[in-house]
């Protein structure tokens, strides 16, 4: 009677997680739906409804996980990554071993396939509730732009230039207080912990949704295979980490840790954290922090000014960028190429770039970025909004 009794509690308590999982698929599923039909129907009550859950809800559901990861010292989210990718062959070979084993014991072999079953179930959910509620709706809350009275006005190939001319003397004195090695490259001197958490919090004031508790930067292991991908840097919606290669040209780092922290503040969209990361490098009181802010804001101006200003002007201007920022500028184009080259991954580096290339471009689009990867430059549009301000 007892055992009965204990095979009944059992495959109660497997109901009762199978009706959970579904619950929180309908929660997920239903989330995803609304975003998208406000998206198209009521694009103005979609900025309101998810603005107030950027600023309300995702704090409070956000903290405390990230309270949690950030004790494990390493990155939690590569781990589970690899641990995943490790369960999908040991489960083929329990399915299988199960099969051989027990081929006259049907009940058993439900038995481990349920139990299979229902693991995967889990790892599902969690990872569509985690990306849903900690990256998905955030892309449709209303932007940085929208959130702080940047006026997102049209400016000229003169105004364009006037800011690359600011962003060249910012950047060429700075070159010129850092640290180099022997080849006259930027040797990184500061922290990427703390310097970044508290070049962030200076920022509270002018901008409240960057207040709050900040995680701990984590490097990943595996820094080469992000490196195949041309990735400097990841945020981890499923464990809120903030993560960044390791082996990248050392001037990225400082931007690059802001950049992801500035995700975990839920601020998705590509081009907003990459200027958050520049406000953040810029106020900083750490010389290498704000020379890698400068440098990065100047490559995607210069990008822009390739696209508009005149030979002229785009001569000028080159003309102006002194030999320390091109050391540091060539020294990153080597690193990458360097990667490409190299026979040193398990994976042929090219077509590991190309599939990490379609994938972004994917997720980017799926999630409301028509332009994909070139949002990363939409930067510049905040650049100009913050240079002109400054100016009044």
């Amino acid at each position: 009677m007892e055992e009965h009794s204990a095979i009944r509690a059992k495959n109660d308590r497997k109901s009762m997680q199978a009706a959970i999982v579904v619950l929180l698929v309908i929660v997920c599923g239903l989330a995803n739906l609304a975003y998208l039909f406000m998206e198209k129907y009521a694009p103005t009550l979609s900025r309101d409804v998810f603005g107030f859950y950027q600023e309300y809800v995702f704090p409070v559901l956000s903290t405390p996980f990230a309270f949690f990861t950030d004790k494990v010292p390493f990155s939690l989210g590569e781990i589970l990554i690899i641990i995943g990718l490790c369960c999908v062959p040991l489960s083929i070979i329990i399915g299988i071993v199960t099969a051989i084993v027990k081929k006259n014991d049907s009940e058993a072999k439900k038995k481990v396939g349920k139990v299979i079953g229902l693991f995967y179930a889990w790892v599902f959910v969690y990872v569509l509730f985690t990306e849903t509620f900690n990256c998905f709706l955030l892309y449709h809350a209303p932007t940085f732009a929208e959130l702080y009275g940047y006026p997102q006005d049209k400016y000229t190939a003169a105004q364009l230039e006037q800011l690359a001319d600011f962003l060249i003397t910012r950047s060429n004195d700075l070159a010129m207080q850092v640290k180099r090695d022997e080849n006259g490259q930027f040797v990184l001197t500061a922290d990427l912990d703390k310097t970044a958490k508290t070049s962030l919090k200076a920022l509270k004031k002018e901008y409240p949704l960057l207040g709050g508790y900040y995680t701990t930067p984590k490097k990943v292991k595996n820094s080469f295979f992000m490196s195949q991908q041309y990735l400097m840097g990841i945020y981890f919606p499923f464990t809120m980490e903030a993560n960044y290669n390791t082996e990248m040209y050392a001037l990225n780092m400082p931007d690059t840790v802001c950049h992801e922290l500035a995700h975990t503040k839920g601020f998705i969209r590509e081009d907003e954290a990459n200027f958050i990361s520049f406000l953040a490098c810029e106020g900083s009181d750490n010389t290498d922090y704000r020379y890698s802010g400068y440098v990065r804001a100047l490559k995607y101006v210069m990008s822009k000014c390739d696209e508009n200003c005149s030979e002229d002007v785009k001569n000028r201007l080159y003309s102006r960028i002194s030999d320390g920022v091109r050391a540091d500028w060539n020294g990153n184009s080597e690193y990458w190429k360097s990667v490409q080259e190299s026979d040193k991954g398990l994976l042929d580096s090219k077509k590991v770039a190309e599939a990490s290339d379609k994938a972004m471009e994917a997720s980017l689009k799926i999630n409301g970025v028509e332009d994909g990867k070139k949002s990363y430059g939409r930067m510049v549009d905040l650049l100009l909004d913050w240079y002109f301000m400054e100016q009044e």
